[in-house]
């Protein structure tokens, strides 16, 4: 006998089925030879739904889950640091810029740039793989 492939079942059958084991108007046996399922499964479902309705129908709303308070202050603090960030890399950004328009050989200039300011000291080897670095320093 052949396996039979995995399926899967959107939520709406789910209930569907269910509720008709809710109900109770068809044996277990019947519904699972209705929708061609074991009755393992339909039992497992039926369990879900009847411990997921008091949830849905409690007044203290478990089921639903609230809304997490926002703290305003670290959102303005996050918001004053990311401003911050903004301004310091368009003003690296302008100065780029300036180096290019000054050179013709743009990159180089920034890497002797950063080189002087032995701030591309660490990625000297990435620098030299990618081929923007001479072996000589």
């Amino acid at each position: 006998m052949a396996k039979r492939a995995r399926r899967t079942h959107n939520p709406g059958f789910k209930a569907k089925v269910a509720l008709a084991a809710v109900k109770g108007k068809k044996r277990l046996a019947e519904l699972a030879e209705q929708y061609d399922l074991h009755p393992n499964q339909i039992t497992a479902w039926k369990a879900h739904l009847v411990d997921g309705a008091a949830g849905v129908l409690g007044s203290t709303g478990a089921g639903i889950e609230a809304a997490p308070a926002v703290d305003v202050k670290l959102l303005h603090a996050k918001i004053g640091e990311l401003t911050l960030e903004n301004d310091f890399l368009s003003g690296a950004l302008r100065a780029c810029e300036a180096i290019e328009l000054a050179n013709e050989r743009p990159l180089i200039s920034l890497i002797s740039f950063l080189k002087d300011r032995r701030v591309a000291g660490t990625h000297s080897q990435t620098l030299s793989k990618a081929g923007l670095l001479s072996a000589k320093r």
